[in-house]
């Protein structure tokens, strides 16, 4: 009995229906007159719901359910499912036949291409039409809750809240009595205010007599205000004012225009006004016509009162320009990099980046480009301009001449047309040949453009001066027993159709000038040495390698080079017969534990010391960012160090050396960049080329020449890059010691420059709470600091503010503080005159 009576209350047990309210779920599908949804082109305002309309389906979940005809009376957890939206709520009754639906309590709408969400007391909604009114709501575009954290899922996310939001459509609302944000709700770090807002999902919020508050306080008033919902939503207007100080230009107030001509062209259009010295004009129009092409102009100018006081009031304004383009032609490249300065003093008084503001140079050039079959065709139109400001009083040029005065330095090179072919085997034979040439009309003028002016100074050649050059080569590449041999033999014929003139050189010759060269070089590689060392060390293997290299060349035929003009390297070109020997060291690394890598994230990557500059694939594209490329985790180079020398068997280079002044040829140019001829010499230089680099995160690099013959240093360049976790420090020395030959004296003299940088960095751009950062140059011969920069920032949720303090110090003509600060909203813009491309970090 015991065994019967379990088995029985068991089965009992187990077949009854438990007393508990479960979920009801109802999958509605309404008689074929009914209309269940609204077509996907619907436009904002919904249209009157027709017969003519497509069935949807429309699932109902609820804890109880009640029908009353096409009228379901829902309580407890509702949601109504359709298309990508769900729709909560406590209590809701939903018309099966017109889509209406009346809301009550929790009410929550979720969901859609652009993720959004809208919480509300109560409220009225139709799924078919999706148009409704909402009260007491708290809404988010582009934000979706995971794991108690909100994630970003649009490139422009924000939120809003209104006292009633009216949804008009799929993509469209209109909040009455409410604000927008990008911040974290509901305690926003800032808001804008107003009455009336309208939101496009896809498009843009339009906010009308809104107060900008900051931490809930009034801070500006605004009749109209644009916010991009989507990042490729762009919209004319009046950008947000920029506001600065300085102690040179006096208090900074700016306005600038922003226009959209289509969805690949627009242009910014401003202007600064400076409470002590003028008017700055700026301008910028980008296009991008197509995935291959793009066009970027840029313009600053300035139209200033002067700075001093009279009758010694100098005028410093002026105008700097870049133009950038590129596009295909069919299956050639063109490319257009024009730069115009109008004076290099209002480049030295006015840019705000040190670099820029000290480069002298200006270059322009336009090329179009093909290569077929190894093949390279290219023809060039070249602008090139020095600035050179002389003044024994300033730091700016202490190896000037007694006289002050401006020199203007332009070289032409238009037309140009280039021809070049790669190594090729010659037949079944071990010979490959290979050939350059060039067709190209130059011109040179040194103008001095102050007074007193030496006579020494101008120089002016013919308005073209023609230049043929032509030269085939043969090589023949041969390797025995790991040695490797490279013979190479090459014949040059330039052509001039004008000369210098040695006797007066200001005064070039119209006579034409053939110069012939017989090149040859043989390149040798002996056998490498390297050694793999058994026991680990830190945690990794290593590998020590050694390369010695040799090579000799000898040059012959040019007994005229003291009537070559010079306009770049080709003319530079001398007899020699000279032997090279290095010697290149090379240390490799890998860890032990495949597991293990070096790429930890860097604090700020792009605050170094001698990097180079990164830009995107246009001006206007951020560069890649380092931080997210793959990582590499096999073999890496830690240690390259190259020592090498040249002995000169002809120390007069056929004579053309000139005894007394600062002689540059291809020999040595190629060698190092560093003159040191001055008069005859078998040795030249020793030149170090260290290279340390254990991780990604840090690099150190020496260059150094070291004379021999003098027994001193000629140069000699230092840095260091160490980037740990979010702390970022760099230093460098740049010594170098210049043979220069004043205006007016017969012998060389030498200048000695001596200039340190340092710079430290904690936190990252977008790092959440504080991070600093502070960089400085001195110069050690005058013992004076050229310039300074210290920047601080603090991120928020929704925004940040950076604080920046810069110095700089550039003799007579400079002498400015600046505080510049930025205020950004996140998606909306900055405030204030601290802009992106001229930041620390």
């Amino acid at each position: 009995m015991i065994i019967r009576s379990r088995i029985f209350i068991t089965a009992a047990l187990v077949c009854h229906l438990l007393l508990a309210p479960g979920i009801v779920t109802s999958q509605t599908l309404p008689p074929a007159a009914a209309t269940v949804s609204a077509p996907e082109t619907a436009p904002d305002i919904a249209p009157t719901a027709s017969a003519s309309q497509t069935e949807e389906e429309v699932t109902i979940r609820a804890v109880e359910q009640e029908k009353d005809g096409s009228i379901y009376h829902l309580r407890g957890r509702v949601e109504i499912h359709y298309r990508t939206y769900i729709l909560y709520a406590d209590q809701v009754n939903y018309n099966a036949d017109t889509g209406d639906s009346e809301l009550e309590g929790h009410v929550v709408l979720d969901g859609g291409p652009y993720d959004e969400q809208v919480e509300a007391s109560h409220g009225t909604y139709n799924v078919r039409t999706e148009t409704g009114t909402f009260y007491s709501v708290i809404g988010t575009v582009g934000f979706r809750l995971r794991k108690s954290r909100y994630v970003l899922t649009t490139s422009n996310p924000f939120a809003f809240t209104g006292k009633i939001v009216e949804k008009h459509g799929p993509d469209h609302y209109l909040v009455r009595q409410g604000s927008v944000t990008t911040c974290e709700l509901p305690h926003p770090k800032w808001q804008f205010n107003a009455k009336r807002i309208s939101v496009d999902v896809d498009g843009t919020a339009k906010i009308y007599n809104s107060d900008f508050r900051l931490m809930g306080l009034p801070v500006f008033y605004f009749p109209f205000v644009t916010h991009p919902v989507q990042k490729e939503q762009r919209q004319s207007g009046l950008l947000i004012p920029s506001l600065g100080n300085s102690s040179t230009k006096g208090k900074i107030a700016g306005e600038s225009v922003y226009w959209v001509f289509n969805r690949s062209m627009d242009a910014t259009v401003g202007a600064e006004y400076y409470s002590k010295r003028g008017w700055s004009q700026r301008g910028e129009f980008r296009a991008r016509p197509s995935d291959t092409s793009y066009l970027f102009f840029n313009y600053v100018g300035v139209v200033d009162r002067g700075i001093g006081s009279p009758p010694n009031r100098q005028n410093q304004g002026g105008e700097d320009a870049h133009f950038l383009a590129e596009r295909r032609f069919g299956t050639f490249r063109g490319v257009a990099n024009v730069d115009y300065l109008s004076s290099f003093v209002f480049r030295i008084a006015f840019t705000d980046v040190y670099t820029q503001a000290i480069d002298s140079e200006v270059r322009s050039q336009i090329f179009l480009s093909n290569t077929t079959n190894g093949f390279h065709f290219n023809a060039l139109a070249e602008r090139y301009q020095n600035f050179e400001i002389c003044n024994p009083n300033t730091q700016l040029n202490a190896g000037c001449a007694t006289l002050t005065q401006t020199e203007l330095v332009r070289i032409l090179h238009t037309p140009s047309f280039f021809i070049s072919g790669e190594e090729r085997q010659l037949g079944n034979t071990q010979l490959y040949w290979s050939f350059e040439s060039a067709a190209e009309g130059l011109q040179r003028r040194q103008i001095c453009t102050a007074q007193p002016c030496d006579p020494r100074i101008g120089f002016r050649t013919a308005p073209l001066v023609g230049r043929l050059d032509l030269a085939p080569s043969l090589s023949m590449p041969m390797q025995w027993r790991g040695w490797s041999f490279r013979p190479w033999l090459t014949l040059r014929d330039t052509f001039y159709t004008e000369q210098g003139n040695p006797t007066v050189q200001a005064s070039p010759v119209d006579n034409v000038l053939n110069r012939k060269s017989l090149e040859t070089s043989v390149d040798i590689r002996p056998p490498a040495l390297s050694r793999v060392f058994d026991h680990p060390w830190l945690g990794r293997k290593w590998k020590h390698v050694i390369e010695p290299r040799m090579r000799y060349d000898y040059v012959t035929g040019i007994n005229n080079f003291a009537n070559i003009l010079r306009f770049d390297a080709t003319d530079v070109l001398t007899n020699t017969n000279e032997v090279e020997y290095s010697l290149v060291n090379r240390i490799y690394a890998k860890h032990v534990d495949p597991n293990v890598n070096d790429c930890a994230v860097q604090g700020m990557s792009t605050l170094t010391i001698g990097g180079v500059p990164q830009v995107g694939a246009v001006p206007w594209e951020l560069p890649p960012n380092s931080d997210a490329q793959p990582c590499a985790s096999g073999p890496r180079e830690i240690l390259s160090w190259e020592v090498g020398q040249k002995y000169f068997f002809d120390p007069t280079f056929g004579n053309a050396l000139v005894a007394g002044q600062r002689n540059v040829f291809t020999t040595t140019a190629d060698f190092t960049g560093v003159a040191f001829l001055a008069g005859a010499r078998r040795f030249a230089p020793i030149i170090s080329r260290l290279r340390i680099e254990t991780s990604p995160r840090t690099n150190t690099e020496w260059d150094l020449d070291y004379d021999l013959k003098a027994g001193r240093i000629n140069s000699s360049m230092a840095l260091v890059n160490y980037h740990y976790g979010p702390f970022t420090i760099g230093g460098g020395d740049a010594f170098l010691r210049v043979i220069d030959t004043p205006v007016g004296t017969p012998s060389t003299s030498e200048n000695v420059f001596n200039q340190f940088r340092v710079l430290f960095g904690y936190g990252q751009l977008n790092k959440r709470g504080l991070s600093a950062a502070s960089s400085f140059g001195f110069d050690a011969d005058n013992g004076s600091l050229q310039y300074a920069t210290a920047q601080t920032s603090y991120n928020w949720d929704c925004c940040g503010l950076s604080v920046e303090y810069r110095r700089f110090a550039l003799g007579s003509v400079r002498n400015e503080n600046q505080y510049r600060f930025s205020f950004t909203l996140a998606n909306v813009g900055a405030f204030g005159n601290l802009k992106r491309q001229e930041r620390l970090y």
